[in-house]
């Protein structure tokens, strides 16, 4: 009898095979645990993205899918723009990663770190909700990974333990820590002041010890780690760059799961990047900025630039725009610039 069953099920199996049925996946086929890779932890919303997507995962596959979140970029030592080329070797199995840290093997990235590209959150949204964000995502696709939503660190400001900074004038001669971007590199290097390529983990015991006089990030980066206490006393507000972030799998992970899980990772991964965008954005609008007023309750002062002056730091960069965008790709960048226009 048993033998007689166990026939039957060897035939079924094989007559699925035959009709081109899938079979349904089975424990023995996923791992015990997949590591996420991002940057920051969970005090900031990147982090806290990234443990919403895992924790979304696990309540809609059943906890068929664990994920355990590796902050720090930990899995790549620290060196975060190492950490597109773990995840298509496997090392890392899912990541929700910057598009400034993945800029040096995918060049089209470079286009969010353009110079004073993106004045607002509206033109932000145009691209990554738009047709570029299509266009990148099919990029991605082309190098082992499966892209799935549209995360945001923010629009980065820039700060320093010297004194305010409201001309192009102002930056000359500063030290400043940058990602490892020759993009930004660049721009730095154009406005006058002294960029130096750091981590992040090694920024703040910099900034401690005057190693680095200033550095470049979002409010909710500068407000989460405590800036302040690290001699960043003068914060400008000049929104020259945005920061959008990527909930991604590793194409073999994700093709060693079930159509259905696959699924509901992806609207884990929509669902988690809503959020955390809106909290990326949460308290510093007109309408809401309990952020900033608790930035400026530290002991910040902060600048707002005025049209004219946000002018004269876009001037000074027009060259760095006109020759990354050529690197990037003419075609993509006009389409980035027409989708902001029409926004």
């Amino acid at each position: 009898m048993q033998k007689r069953r166990f026939t039957a099920l060897i035939a079924g199996m094989f007559a699925s095979a035959a009709l081109g049925l899938s079979l349904p996946a089975t424990s023995a086929t996923y791992k015990d645990e997949y590591k996420l890779s991002t940057v920051l932890g969970e005090a900031y919303p990147w982090g806290w993205g990234a443990k919403r997507w895992a924790d979304l995962v696990a309540e809609k596959t059943q906890g068929r899918i664990k994920i355990k979140v590796y902050p720090g970029a930990s899995l790549v030592s620290g060196d975060q723009t190492k950490e597109f080329t773990a995840l298509r070797q496997g090392v890392i199995d899912i990541a929700v990663g910057s598009t400034i840290n993945w800029s040096p093997q995918i060049k089209e990235l470079n286009l969010f770190a353009l110079p004073f590209l993106m004045p607002d959150h509206k033109a932000l949204d145009a691209l990554t909700q738009g047709r570029v964000g299509k266009k990148v995502f099919d990029l991605l696709a082309e190098r082992d990974v499966v892209p799935l939503a549209w995360g945001e660190n923010g629009f980065r400001e820039v700060s320093n333990s010297k004194k305010p900074i409201r001309s192009p004038e102002d930056l000359k001669g500063l030290k400043m820590r940058v990602v490892g971007s020759p993009l930004f590199l660049a721009t730095f290097t154009a406005l006058g002041a002294n960029p130096t390529q750091m981590s992040w983990a090694d920024a703040q015991p910099a900034m401690a010890t005057g190693a680095v006089d200033g550095q470049e990030n979002p409010l909710a980066v500068f407000n989460a780690a405590k800036l302040h206490t690290v001699g960043q006393k003068h914060l400008t507000l000049w929104g020259y760059v945005a920061d959008p972030l990527m909930f991604v799998v590793n194409k073999n992970v994700w093709n060693s799961w079930s159509a259905d899980d696959q699924k509901a990772v992806r609207e884990a991964a929509l669902q988690a990047a809503k959020e955390e965008v809106a909290r990326a954005r949460a308290g510093i609008s007109a309408g809401d900025d309990a952020l900033l007023k608790e930035i400026q309750a530290n002991g910040v002062s902060v600048v707002t630039l005025t049209d004219a002056e946000r002018g004269a730091f876009r001037k000074a960069t027009a060259g760095v725009y006109k020759e990354w965008a050529d690197k990037i790709g003419a075609d993509l960048v006009k389409q980035a610039e027409e989708d902001i226009a029409r926004r």
